[in-house]
């Protein structure tokens, strides 16, 4: 579950922090947080939470919405935090940095794969309902021949002899301050700690092909235009048996020629004639969720608004909707024959005091109108 601390205590930075003091921060505290280290019974819980807080705050994106909307406004803004294997910090430590948890303590050269992106374009409906739309991804795949490992099958890779199966070298040097120990991937094994004299002949040793294959996107009902889905593990699989990437989904939101959207209400205008306007009437108003009944009373003035309540676009990963605001506007004839001219002068001299009684002035339902 994500966590609801402050992301700047999780880490025990300030809030100014830079990104190198942020990095530095997470280093330390995933380094005594794994499981494998620190005997603390919270610790994988933690060390979740630790990532969480980086993953927001090393991102100028992420971090900006936080530090203005705090949590609500990362759920509003689709995040939510990378699911992982507690076996596979390692890699997660990786992704980030592009080194091993322990600096080089464990063998082989397993890495996370690389993430993938895609746009889909949905129309306003469908964003208000939520919809199941099918994106097609190429991905690196594990091989189907060899499992991943790159290795042709009935062939056994053999041991490296420069670093001992390790995939790693070390390199001592010395100094008026001491020893200083380097550790850096094998060259002779590219960090395997094994050789492969027979490489798969289905992908020649990659351990992956690349496969063009569709993935549903659930589209959660109220999503804006311009925001994204993370699919936790539908991107590119890792080397070796790393976790493969995410993949990332661009959501563009078509504009609808019936309405407007602001945040989460929608806004359209009916269209009167001044006789409607005049004696009202009952009209059929199309919404998000289909036609419905509005009813105008006698006497309706240009620029009112009529608010349907709860029928404009649902809270993105939260309850209720917004509404529905109609803006009345009264058209006025532009070409009268002699007839209607007629009829408008005697209605005209008929007409008092009372007639055109004003129940609010221009700028209140201007302001009314806006709001």
């Amino acid at each position: 579950m994500p966590t609801d601390r402050d992301y700047y205590e999780v880490l025990g930075v300030d809030r100014d922090a830079d990104d190198r003091a942020i990095k530095k921060a997470f280093r330390g505290l995933a380094r005594s947080l794994h499981p494998d280290v620190s005997s603390e019974p919270d610790a994988e819980a933690r060390f979740r939470e630790v990532t969480e807080a980086y993953e927001v705050l090393s991102s100028s994106e992420t971090r900006a919405l936080y530090d203005r909307y705090g949590h609500a406004g990362l759920r509003s803004g689709g995040f939510t935090p990378t699911q992982f294997d507690i076996g596979g910090l390692g890699d997660l430590f990786a992704a980030f940095f592009g080194d091993d948890l322990f600096g080089g303590m464990r063998g082989g050269s397993s890495r996370r794969g690389a993430d993938v992106a895609a746009e889909v374009e949905i129309e306003l409906v469908e964003a208000a309902s939520g919809a199941t739309v099918q994106v097609p991804f190429e991905v690196a795949v594990a091989c189907a021949r060899c499992g991943g490992d790159g290795v042709e099958p009935g062939t056994t890779p053999v041991r490296c002899d420069r670093c001992g199966g390790s995939g790693r070298l070390q390199q001592v040097s010395r100094s008026v301050f001491g020893e200083f120990v380097r550790t850096a991937g094998c060259p002779t094994c590219s960090g395997r700690g094994v050789i492969v004299e027979h490489p798969c002949s289905e992908c020649d040793g990659a351990g992956r092909t690349v496969e063009r294959r569709p993935v549903d996107v659930d589209v959660p009902a109220g999503i804006h235009d311009g925001q994204r889905i993370r699919l936790s593990g539908k991107g590119h699989a890792g080397a070796q048996g790393g976790r493969a990437g995410d993949a990332y989904v661009l959501v563009h939101v078509k504009p609808d020629p019936r309405f407007v959207r602001e945040g989460n209400d929608i806004y359209s205008q009916v269209d009167l004639t001044i006789v409607q306007a005049a004696l009202g009437l009952t009209v059929a108003v199309e919404t998000l969720d289909g036609p419905t009944e509005l009813e105008i009373e006698p006497g309706a003035q240009p620029g009112e608004v009529r608010v349907l309540r709860g029928k404009g676009m649902p809270v993105l990963q939260g309850f209720g909707r917004g509404d529905h605001r109609v803006l009345v506007n009264v058209s006025v004839p532009r070409r009268l024959n002699d007839e209607q001219r007629r009829l408008l002068e005697a209605f005209d001299a008929a007409s008092d005091e009372h007639t055109y009684r004003h129940d609010e002035s221009f700028f209140e339902k201007l302001k009314s109108a806006f709001r």
